[in-house]
């Protein structure tokens, strides 16, 4: 069977880097020169001493690909480690999402007690709109968006998807 014959999955990958000017755009463009999407990406300081960032890229495609774009990242010289979440078993993803919601009357009370089912937040109102703050899996996400188009959506913001394994062990 050919590479494009083959079913695409969606993979969750951490990306253990140096933190230094550049590196975000040497893997962007790796992703790019070989015609590879990125379907979200972040990126985090997340040593004490500002010398290591983490990078969470989801991205599609069949298993060769995948493993294609695993072997490619840890070939570039400040990545550290490349953890494929997908694969190593049970793993957390969370990603957060402003939501800006106008509207008066019937809408603007079913958009709260939408909002208060999904546990998202109100962090600005006005007497004609709500912004609202979502944290959690991307599918909650992209229901409570749904739910708000019919009632006025004006606007999303979205962080991106970041991950980690589930337990004790770390990156």
């Amino acid at each position: 069977m050919k590479i494009a014959q083959q079913a695409s999955e969606r993979h969750v990958l951490n990306v253990i880097v140096d933190n230094e000017a550049g590196i975000l755009a040497k893997i962007a463009g790796m992703f790019t020169a070989r015609g590879y999407n990125i379907d979200s990406l972040t990126v985090a300081d997340i040593s004490e001493d500002h010398a290591i960032s983490r990078i969470t890229i989801v991205t599609r495609g069949p298993e060769p690909v995948i493993d294609q774009i695993r072997a490619q990242l840890e070939r570039l010289v400040p990545v550290h480690k490349v953890i494929d979440l997908t694969e190593s078993g049970a793993h957390v993803e969370r990603e957060l999402a402003l939501v800006k919601v106008s509207g008066k009357g019937d809408n603007r009370v079913e958009a709260l007690r939408i909002a208060e089912l999904f546990r998202a937040k109100v962090v600005d109102t006005t007497t004609s709109s709500f912004v609202f703050e979502l944290t959690g899996a991307p599918d909650k996400i992209d229901s409570f968006i749904a739910l708000m188009r019919e009632l006025g959506l004006e606007e999303v913001g979205r962080s991106g998807i970041v991950g980690m394994m589930r337990g004790a062990a770390g990156a």
